[in-house]
C-alpha cells in the first residue's frame, strides 16, 4: 500500500496528457452544433484551449454560454432536488486511498486493540433507527456508502467462503466479526435494516461490491442481485475518482481499477437497478484525465442506459493526505469547476442530469455551476461526514424551503424529485397555499417543513449519517 509520504509530485509522469490536434474554435462549434464531441474536443474545450497557457475568460464563457444552452434545450428550466438521509455504516476501512480523510484504520476497531479514533460502526439496529427516524422529517431516500470493514460480508454463506481461506486477514481482508467491538452484520442484513418502508435505498458502491464477492467466483450482477432483494433500489457509481488507471495507480493503488469499477456497473444495472456516475477530481490528474473519465462514463451509458445523473465531485484537499504530505496544495479553482461542470453537460450527450453540489461547492458557487449546465442541486443530505472530515466548510443540511428561495433567486423552477426522477413535484414558490415548503415525495411526507421555526429538524432527530 503507498503512503502519501511516498509519492512525489515531480515524479509524476503521465502517459496521457492534454495535446491534442483539434483546435478550440473547432471543438467549441461542434458542441454548438449539438455534434458528438471527441475526447479531443472535450480536452480543447476544459481548457479553453491547449494552445495557449492558463484558461481564457473569454473562451471559458464561451463553452459555459453553450453548456447552459444545451441544458435548456435537454431539460428545461427546473432544478431538481431529493429529500434524503444519508447514513453510513462505518469507517473502518484499510484501502488506504491517499484522497480520503473519511476511513480509519480497521485495526482500531478491534475489540482488544485500544486506539482511541474518531470512527464509528454502526449496528443494522442502529441503521434502522436513524432510518426511522429521518423518514418522519420525510424523506425519500436514503444514502448509504461505507469503509470496507473486513467482517463485512455479503451474507452468512460469504463469511463461510472468507473463514475457509488459510490466511484469511492476509489473503482477502477478513476478520471475524468478533474481533471486532462493534458487529457491523452483513451487507444483506444493513440494507435490510435500512428498508423501511418505501424508502429508496441508495447504496453499494462498485467498490463496496468488490469487497461483498471479494473470495469468491460470484459475479457482481449475483451480488447486487442478492442485494436488491434485500431492499437496494439504485447504485452510486461512486468509487470512480478519475477512470484512469495511471491516475488511479497513484491517489487509490489499493482499489479496484477501471474495467472493475465498469463491471460492477453493469452488474449493477444487469440486477436491474439505477445507477449513478461520479467524478473526483482536482487533485492530481490533468485535463486529458478528466475528459477520458467522461468517454469512460459515455461509452458505458451507451451500452446501458441505466445512469439516471452525474455527479462531478470537487477534490476537498485540507485535511487529506494527500495535502497533509505536500503532493497537492489546493484543489480545482473556481474556472476548472465551471468548466468540468459545463463539458459534462456537452460531453455526456447521452446522461441529462448533471448534479451541482452545494456540499462541495457551497451555495453561491452551486447556483452559479446550474448556469454553467447542471440541473441538480443533490439532496437535503442531513448529514454529510466524507466532505465534512476533509475539510469542507459547507454544511450538512439543507431543507425544502432553502432550496425554493435559492433556486426561485437564480429564476429556475425548484422540483423536488425522487432518487430516479420518475416522480416530480414542481414548487410554485409564489404561491401562498404551498407554504410552509417541506417535503412530499417520501413515504411518510405531508408537506411538513423539516425545520421547525427554532431552526430544529422536525421529528426526531437523525444521528450523525454520511455520503
Amino acid at each position: 500500500m503507498t503512503s502519501a509520504s511516498e509519492v512525489d509530485p515531480e515524479a509524476i509522469d503521465y502517459e496521457h496528457v492534454p495535446e491534442t490536434d483539434q483546435s478550440f474554435e473547432n471543438a467549441l462549434a461542434n458542441a454548438r452544433d449539438g455534434r458528438r464531441l471527441s475526447v479531443a474536443d472535450g480536452i480543447e474545450l476544459i481548457t479553453t484551449g491547449t494552445d495557449r497557457e492558463g484558461i481564457d475568460s473569454a473562451r471559458k464563457e464561451a463553452v459555459l454560454e453553450a453548456a447552459d444552452r444545451r441544458r435548456a434545450e435537454v431539460v428545461g428550466e427546473e432544478v431538481t432536488f431529493v429529500a434524503n438521509l444519508n447514513n453510513n455504516v462505518t469507517t473502518a476501512c484499510n484501502t488506504g486511498c491517499l484522497f480520503c480523510n473519511f476511513k480509519d484504520s480497521a485495526h482500531a476497531f478491534e475489540a482488544d486493540s485500544g486506539i482511541d479514533h474518531p470512527g464509528f460502526t454502526k449496528t443494522p439496529a442502529e441503521s434502522r433507527e436513524i432510518v426511522a427516524d429521518a423518514l418522519e422529517m420525510g424523506i425519500s431516500e436514503v444514502t448509504s456508502v461505507s469503509g470496507l470493514h473486513p467482517a463485512f460480508a455479503l451474507n452468512a454463506e460469504h463469511h463461510e467462503i472468507l473463514r475457509a481461506h488459510d490466511d484469511p486477514a492476509r489473503e482477502v481482508n477478513y476478520k471475524p466479526p468478533a474481533a471486532y467491538a462493534t458487529d457491523p452484520g452483513t451487507y444483506r442484513e444493513q440494507l435490510t435494516a435500512m428498508s423501511v418502508g418505501d424508502v429508496h435505498l441508495h447504496s453499494i458502491t462498485p467498490e463496496e461490491a468488490a469487497h461483498a464477492k471479494r473470495g469468491t467466483d460470484w459475479s457482481y450482477e449475483d451480488v447486487y442481485r442478492e442485494l436488491a432483494d434485500a431492499g437496494l433500489d439504485s447504485a452510486p457509481g461512486t468509487a470512480a475518482e478519475i477512470l484512469v488507471d495511471e491516475v488511479r495507480d497513484v491517489i487509490c493503488p489499493g482499489k479496484i481499477r477501471t474495467d472493475d469499477w465498469v463491471a460492477a456497473m453493469e452488474g449493477a444495472m444487469a440486477a436491474g437497478l439505477d445507477t449513478t456516475a461520479t467524478i473526483m477530481y482536482g487533485h492530481v490528474e490533468n485535463a486529458a484525465h478528466r475528459v477520458e473519465h467522461l468517454q469512460v462514463v459515455r461509452d458505458l451509458q451507451d451500452r446501458t442506459g441505466g445512469i439516471r445523473e452525474f455527479v462531478p465531485l470537487s477534490f476537498i484537499h485540507e485535511n487529506t493526505p494527500l495535502a497533509e504530505h505536500g503532493v497537492v496544495d489546493s484543489g480545482a479553482s473556481d474556472a476548472e469547476d465551471e468548466l468540468l461542470i459545463a463539458v459534462s453537460r456537452l460531453f455526456l450527450d447521452n446522461i441529462d442530469h448533471i448534479q451541482s453540489s452545494w456540499v462541495k461547492y457551497g451555495d453561491e458557487k452551486g447556483l452559479k455551476l446550474l448556469n454553467c449546465g447542471a440541473d441538480d442541486f443533490m439532496g437535503t443530505i442531513l448529514s454529510e461526514e466524507i466532505t465534512a472530515r476533509a475539510g469542507g466548510e459547507f454544511g450538512q443540511f439543507r431543507s425544502v424551503a432553502d432550496y425554493v428561495e435559492m433556486i426561485d433567486a437564480i429564476g429556475r423552477v425548484p422540483v423536488e424529485r425522487s432518487t430516479d426522477y420518475r416522480t416530480r413535484r414542481r414548487i410554485d414558490p409564489h404561491d401562498p397555499d404551498a407554504k410552509p415548503f417541506g417535503p412530499t415525495i417520501g413515504p411518510r411526507a405531508d408537506g411538513t417543513p423539516m425545520l421547525d421555526d427554532a431552526g430544529n429538524p422536525n421529528g426526531s432527530s437523525p444521528a450523525p449519517a454520511d455520503d
